[in-house]
């Protein structure tokens, strides 16, 4: 049997048929290199009106505001919000941690489906995809173009890799941040089994720099809810570290720790206007994309 690679190692063709038609908007202005339908810092021509200035020889006498000509006596040209394409850098975590599944999907697995549908919709819509792949350190780095063979490209970097590692969320994300110097839109996918105020605080480089940034916080339905676990042995999938305990005897303590734990960057990331799901990889992958997406349209009207 051939080995499938790229796209359709991950995303079946009714599941690409599913989310042909939708779009991931950017919340803010961005810079690209293509003309599109996302806002630019950059004075342009298009249909949004940015402001005027003043009317200097040479200008195209098109562009003139005739309305404040009559108010003012004086002489200005209109400046329109320039359209771009968008450029997002999907980062994943590929530590230990992520390798983890009770059903037959792990973390990991999920988050790499997650990469290439948000990678496919990018791509329909013309924009423009890259790719950064971490664990202890940065393992792969991509830049953003726009064609399907580099998606392919990227996510067949995805297949080399397997869930293995300590984590080290937030040096990863500050070396993308130093990286990325043009105003992106930065897609996290990681179950952020890491030191939460240090992640936020590189969340937060992101912002500084005027990046949009999506937080996926890719958790297995049992790390959302153990009461259905029966007492068994775990083991940390990074330490190794081994512990027999009984989940249901534990369940309304672990409940708290978890909702906390979410809570450690779900508030962060409403204070720092960064898109923040928590990803449960029980649910089918093409619902949770249309819905996350169709809100996400609504929003950034």
């Amino acid at each position: 049997m051939v080995k499938k690679e790229g796209i359709a190692a991950f995303l079946s063709p009714q599941e690409r048929q599913s989310l042909a038609r939708l779009t991931l908007q950017s919340r803010y202005v961005v810079e690209g290199n293509l003309a599109g339908r996302h806002r630019s810092p950059n004075r342009g021509a298009s249909t949004e009106f940015a402001d005027h200035r003043a009317y200097f020889p040479g200008d195209d006498p098109k562009r003139l505001d005739w309305k404040v000509l009559a108010r003012t006596d004086r002489y200005f040209i209109r400046r329109y919000q320039d359209e771009t394409n968008l450029r997002v850098y999907l980062i994943v975590d590929r530590s230990g941690s992520m390798g983890y599944g009770s059903g037959n999907v792990t973390k990991y697995q999920y988050a790499c489906r997650l990469a290439a549908a948000i990678g496919y919709v990018i791509l329909n819509s013309r924009d423009s995809v890259g790719l950064c792949v971490y664990s202890k350190t940065v393992d792969a780095s991509l830049g953003a173009r726009n064609s399907f063979s580099h998606l392919n490209n990227l996510l067949k970097t995805l297949q080399q890799f397997k869930p293995e590692s300590d984590t080290s969320t937030a040096p990863a994300l500050h070396r993308v941040a130093e990286d990325v110097h043009r105003r992106a839109l930065i897609v996290l996918i990681s179950d952020l089994f890491d030191d939460p105020p240090e992640v936020v605080k590189a969340l937060a480089h992101f912002r500084k720099q005027h990046h949009d940034v999506i937080v996926f916080h890719t958790l297995d339905p049992m790390e959302l809810d153990l009461s259905t676990c029966k007492g068994a042995e775990f083991e940390d999938m990074e330490t190794g570290e081994t512990l027999i305990a009984d989940p249901r005897a534990l369940a309304d303590a672990y409940q708290k720790e978890i909702n906390d734990f979410i809570e450690q960057y779900r508030q962060p990331c409403a204070e720092m206007n960064i898109d923040y799901r928590v990803v449960n990889t029980g649910h089918p992958l093409d619902t949770f994309v249309r819905a996350y997406l169709e809100e996400r349209r609504r929003l950034s009207r």
